[in-house]
C-alpha cells in the first residue's frame, strides 16, 4: 500500500479567497508575510515524525522568499505549483490560465532547479464548468493534479467526481487526478481532506477516512496551510460562517497534525502517484 499523502499550500494568511475583499492584491507588498515562521516549525514536525510533504508553493511567494523554497527543497520535499498569485482556474480563463502556469514554473524553476510537475489550483476551482483545465495541465505535461474536492460546497466541489484517485482523460493527453481525502458516510461523501476541517473534527474522523482507504489499498490526501500554524496572525474584519471558517481552533492545528503522522505513514505526492501507475481507472473527460 502507499503511504497517504500529505500535501501544503504555501501562500500567506492573506491570500485567502475568504479574506480578499479585506486584503485586495493591490495590498500584498504591505502587509506582513509570516510563513517564514510558521513553515519552518513545519519543517521541524516534520523531520521528528520522518515525513515528506509535497508543497505546492504560489508564484508570488516564491518570488519574494526564494529562499524559504529553497530550504523546502533541500530538506527534501517536494515543490509543486499553485499558480501565482491564487486566483480561481475560473476568472483566469484558459488563456489566461496557460500564461499564469507558465509564469509560476519560471520562477519556481528558477528558484529550485526544476520544472514543477504536479499543480493544485486555488481553492479546489477545478469544477465541471472549468475541467478544461485538466486538458490544458495534461497538455502542458503534468504528472498529476489536486484541484478537484469531490463534495458539494458554495465555492468550490466537483459532486460527481471520483473521491479516489483516477486517470483523467483529456483531448490533449492523460493526467492523475488526486483529490482530497474524503469520508463516505450515509451514501453522501464527506471532506476529510484537512484544511479548516481538520481544525474543526475530530482527528477520529480523519483516521477513520484513512483506515478505509488503507484497507483498499490505496492512499489518502491530506492538506493544510501554513497560516493554519499560526494562532497569532493578524485578525480580518470578515464575519459569520467565513469569520469561524477561518479562525476555528488554529491552536490546535499542529498538535492535530502530529497525531495524524504517528497514527498514519505518509508521504509526498510524486512518490504515490509512481506507486500508482498502471492502476488507476480512467476517467474520460467529456468537454464542450
Amino acid at each position: 500500500m502507499s503511504r497517504h499523502v500529505l500535501t501544503v499550500d504555501l501562500e500567506e494568511w492573506f491570500h485567502v479567497m475568504n479574506l480578499r475583499p479585506f486584503f485586495p492584491p493591490s495590498s500584498w507588498e504591505d502587509l506582513e508575510r509570516r510563513s517564514p515562521d510558521a513553515v519552518r516549525r513545519l519543517l521541524e514536525i516534520l523531520e521528528r515524525r520522518s515525513v515528506k510533504a509535497t508543497f505546492f508553493c504560489l508564484g508570488w511567494l516564491a518570488e519574494r522568499e526564494p529562499e524559504l523554497v529553497r530550504e523546502i527543497a533541500g530538506a527534501g520535499h517536494e515543490i509543486a505549483s499553485h499558480g501565482y498569485g491564487h486566483r480561481p482556474v475560473g476568472a483566469l480563463g484558459r488563456v489566461g490560465f496557460e500564461e499564469d502556469l507558465a509564469g509560476t514554473e519560471r520562477i519556481l524553476e528558477g528558484v529550485t532547479g526544476k520544472r514543477p510537475l504536479l499543480f493544485r489550483a486555488c481553492s479546489f476551482s477545478v469544477t465541471p464548468s472549468t475541467a478544461w483545465a485538466l486538458d490544458v495541465l495534461a497538455g502542458r505535461g503534468y504528472k498529476g493534479d489536486s484541484s478537484v474536492f469531490p463534495v458539494p460546497h458554495p465555492d468550490y466541489g466537483w459532486k460527481g467526481f471520483s473521491p479516489r484517485p483516477v486517470l483523467v482523460e483529456t483531448p490533449s493527453g492523460s493526467i492523475p487526478e488526486f483529490p482530497p481525502l474524503t469520508l463516505n458516510l450515509l451514501g453522501r461523501n464527506f471532506p476529510a481532506g484537512g484544511g479548516g476541517y481538520l481544525r474543526l473534527f475530530p482527528v477520529k474522523l480523519f483516521s477513520l477516512a484513512q483506515r478505509r482507504r488503507e484497507r483498499e489499498g490505496l492512499p489518502g490526501c491530506i492538506y493544510l496551510h501554513p497560516w493554519e500554524l499560526d494562532p497569532d496572525q493578524p485578525r480580518a474584519p470578515v464575519g459569520g460562517l467565513k469569520r469561524f471558517r477561518h479562525y476555528v481552533n488554529l491552536g490546535r492545528t499542529e498538535a492535530k497534525l502530529d497525531a495524524l503522522l504517528a497514527a498514519h505513514s505518509f508521504g509526498a505526492m510524486g512518490e504515490a502517484l509512481e506507486n500508482l501507475e498502471g492502476r488507476l481507472p480512467s476517467f474520460p473527460l467529456l468537454l464542450p
